[in-house]
């Protein structure tokens, strides 16, 4: 245990939720000015090998730590991709070992909008009504404007699983770099989750808007 690490396991006790190494980085050297974000890269690994913290790996988002080592599971924002605590009944390993696994772990990701976006999106809802705007309307849920192209990735995503921005590109006649600007804005509005590294597919909301 050296003194870059005590400090980094005394920041990581003060800072409220999970936070990456970028955000630890800049607490840190207020501490101790001379070190490296790869320092504190390098030692965060060293830790969670350890077991003294735990690497929250979240599908195509940037690794984050957290302090708490009791299992439990986790939920992201599409939005602002916040991450809080979830507790769950433990899942059943016999899917697994029906064709022939041993368990070693697991790691359930839930995704969703939470509180504090959620009231900002009633309130730009809201603030549009006001204004005379037209907001596409989700059943049941917040109203989103979307654009002619954004409705076009939501039916391209719709008619199939899982997709690319590629795969996306080639089914709109758009350019990916156009595709992924689309995906990143639908993201935002919580209508299109990335469950994979490069990969989207639709939420709920995203369903319910087509």
């Amino acid at each position: 245990m050296t003194h870059q690490r005590e400090v980094i396991l005394d920041e990581m006790g003060k800072y409220k939720g999970h936070p990456t190494a970028d955000a630890l980085y800049e607490r840190i050297k207020k501490k101790l000015p001379r070190i490296s974000l790869a320092t504190v890269y390098r030692n965060l690994e060293i830790l969670s090998e350890a077991g003294m913290i735990r690497k929250l790996e979240i599908s195509g988002r940037q690794k984050r730590f957290d302090r708490q080592l009791e299992h439990h599971h986790h939920i992201c924002c599409v939005q602002c991709h916040r991450i809080d605590n979830l507790k769950v009944e433990t899942v059943s390993p016999e899917a697994a070992a029906e064709i022939g696994y041993r368990i070693s772990g697991c790691r359930i990701e839930f995704f969703g909008i939470c509180p504090d976006c959620q009231k900002k999106n009633e309130r730009k809802q809201q603030q549009g009504d006001m204004g005379g705007g037209t907001a596409c309307k989700i059943n049941g849920h917040n109203g989103y404007s979307i654009n002619a192209r954004q409705r076009k990735v939501l039916q391209a995503l719709d008619s199939g699983s899982c997709a690319c921005a590629r795969d996306i590109a080639a089914a709109v006649a758009l350019e990916p770099a156009q595709v992924s600007c689309q995906l990143t804005a639908l993201k935002k509005k919580g209508l299109v989750a990335s469950p994979a590294r490069c990969h989207y597919e639709l939420t709920a909301a995203g369903k319910d808007l087509l």
